[in-house]
């Protein structure tokens, strides 16, 4: 491996329970696709950077096997603890599965290959697929569309100031320097192109951490050799939500996490405001949220 992700790990320890409870499922749709692609009806598929289960769950609705591969050990006993009799459960890492070769017809990274080291990952994954498997990353946006304009801007706004914090805590700073209010100068929200789809592209990230970009991820995969055809694909999947959904799944971004860990507290990073505004504009009744998913599929 090329690059120490042991940070990157750490970024999604301690909220595990929320991140199950709020975080989406992929859709049906996405299954069926990859199902035709392998030509296997009940395939063997195997879920890198498995996190607290929610894709591997999904997997095993249609899968005849299902392997989870998760190196968070909180993320891994939450998934273990949530998930059906039947699943097996691995301790690796993307480029380090220990898993036989050939082991699969299928292996998907869903939202987390933007943090997997990508030639490592790749190589594993053509190791671990049988010849003709199928290989597939999916990412959603960031926000899903809860249809209100304001509650979408409100994150936002919360996602830059989350940005200048992170880019405090990157250059060094800690205690009273990093926990300062954010002068306007410094706020950084001039947000970069697609943000939402690529909140990583070009940023400062903290302690360690490494991200890969999102938007780069397919020509990464053709040009890495490794896979006779590769292509893209967007899907939508519609899941119940409102307010305190979305409120939450904002909390389970990492860059906010990270913060709160080193003392930044809801109301610096905007999480106060952006709630009580989130609740003003959507109301207390359940609503419709829709996320995109974009996929990129590679065949060996």
């Amino acid at each position: 491996m090329s690059a120490d992700l042991s940070a990157n790990a750490e970024r999604f320890s301690g909220f595990a329970d929320l991140y199950d409870q709020v975080r989406p499922t992929p859709p049906d749709a996405a299954a069926d696709m990859l199902r035709a692609y392998a030509g296997v009806a009940r395939p063997v598929v195997v879920d890198l950077g498995a996190g607290t289960g929610l894709s591997t769950r999904w997997c095993a609705r249609w899968a005849g096997r299902t392997i989870g591969v998760e190196p968070s050990d909180d993320m891994r006993a939450v998934a273990m603890a949530a998930s059906p009799h039947g699943i097996e459960w691995v301790n690796g890492w993307s480029h380090a599965t220990g898993l036989p070769d050939a082991t699969a017809d299928l292996v998907v990274i869903v939202q987390a290959l933007h943090w997997m080291e990508p030639v490592s990952t790749f190589t594993e994954v053509a190791r671990v697929l049988r010849p003709g498997g199928v290989f597939a990353a999916l990412d959603c946006d960031w926000p899903p569309s809860i249809g209100n304009c304001v509650a979408e801007a409100a994150w936002d706004r919360c996602r830059g100031l989350a940005k200048a914090y992170e880019a405090r805590l990157a250059a060094g700073e800690s205690g009273d320097a990093l926990t300062a209010p954010l002068e306007a100068a410094d706020e950084q929200l001039d947000l970069p192109v697609h943000f939402g789809r690529d909140p990583n592209k070009h940023r400062q990230m903290a302690v360690g951490v490494q991200a890969w970009s999102k938007d780069e991820h397919l020509g990464r995969m053709m040009a890495s050799g490794l896979f006779r055809s590769c292509r893209e694909v967007a899907l939508h999947q519609a899941e119940d939500g409102g307010a305190e959904r979305f409120i939450d799944l904002l909390r389970t971004q990492g860059d906010v996490q990270t913060l709160i860990k080193h003392g930044v507290s809801e109301d610096r990073l905007g999480v106060t405001e952006f709630a009580a505004d989130v609740r003003d504009a959507v109301g207390t009744d359940p609503r419709s949220m829709w996320f995109t998913y974009r996929m990129r599929i590679g065949i060996t």
